[in-house]
């Protein structure tokens, strides 16, 4: 049985913070920032706005791009690294708010690269025919784990939900092929300590190594050649990381999706939440090809070749 995403939605919070809005409060500046990471600007969600609640507003969007039920849904699926709190899960708080009464639900800690952490997960559970359909949601509150004080880090993150309904597709539809990985040994160049604590350049050189292999691994995997691809989704961390990706492929520009200058990174979101904004501008067709590529703390990374179309 094929599994692919049969739903999806997203949501952002709505205040705006600008890269000269960031000047005011670190030392930093506008160009500094667009000529490093291509970020703009970015999303912070208010105070009495959590994790849980962004992941319900992108979920019931997801919802009713399906046509299902909360109550047909069968597992919840919820990748975050910054849950309302460490028990009960964002998972768990989301089934209970949605009413998704014969779902089970559990979250997974994959940072950046969770949505395809999730995305694969429930794509086994479909098509080993255990679960008819699984809600996956990226959803990142980064705002409440940055440190404001720290220039290389303040202007990179933000924050929002992304969420997908993973059910049955027709042949030929779906996840074709994927890869996943991870590597302990970079975990000290990722990681929280109170607040988000980065080396960027060691993260730098792994993302722009990581993500065109995947890309290509993904691709031969389902036995696809780089001209097939019509849309690269990456994770929308850095521009010249992404940039990286696209010549790897050998694509031309207008084959990429990028948000980051919009909504900086959500991590674990920015995926979903550049998939939408491809589908509003009427990018997205029946029988695309996607290729959809994370990476994030742990080190972990993730990447799919997915052929659109329910």
């Amino acid at each position: 049985m094929n599994a692919g995403i049969v739903g999806i939605g997203r949501f952002l919070p709505e205040k705006i913070v600008t890269n000269f809005d960031l000047e005011k409060i670190v030392d930093t500046s506008d160009d500094w920032i667009r000529t490093r990471t291509g970020i703009e600007q970015r999303r912070i969600a208010e105070d009495d706005i959590d994790t849980s609640d962004m992941a319900y507003e992108a979920s019931l969007k997801a919802l009713e791009d399906s046509g299902l039920a909360a109550e047909e849904i069968d597992l919840i699926l919820v990748a975050t690294v910054t849950p309302d709190q460490p028990f009960p899960s964002v998972s768990c708080m989301l089934q209970e708010k949605l009413g998704a009464k014969k779902a089970a639900a559990m979250d997974i800690s994959a940072a950046c690269a969770g949505f395809m952490y999730a995305m694969v997960t429930a794509g086994q559970f479909i098509q080993s025919g255990v679960y008819k359909h699984v809600l996956i949601v990226g959803v990142e509150k980064l705002s409440k784990i940055t440190n404001w004080d720290d220039r290389n880090t303040a202007v990179l993150f933000g924050d929002g939900a992304g969420a997908a309904v993973i059910g049955p597709v027709p042949d030929g539809r779906g996840i074709l092929s994927f890869e996943l990985g991870s590597d302990g040994s970079g975990a000290q160049h990722l990681y929280q300590d109170e607040h988000i604590i980065m080396n960027g350049r060691e993260v730098f050189k792994f993302a722009v190594r990581q993500m065109g292999e995947s890309c290509v691994n993904v691709l031969e995997k389902a036995g696809l050649s780089k001209e097939e691809v019509d849309l690269l989704v990456p994770h929308q961390a850095n521009i010249r990381i992404m940039e990286a990706a696209r010549e790897r492929l050998n694509l031309p520009e207008e084959k990429m999706s990028k948000t980051v200058h919009k909504y900086g990174n959500t991590s674990a979101s920015s995926i979903p939440i550049a998939i939408v904004e491809e589908m509003e501008a009427g990018r997205i067709k029946d029988g695309d090809l996607l290729v959809m590529v994370g990476f994030g703390g742990g080190l972990t990374w993730g990447a799919i070749a997915l052929r659109w179309g329910k």
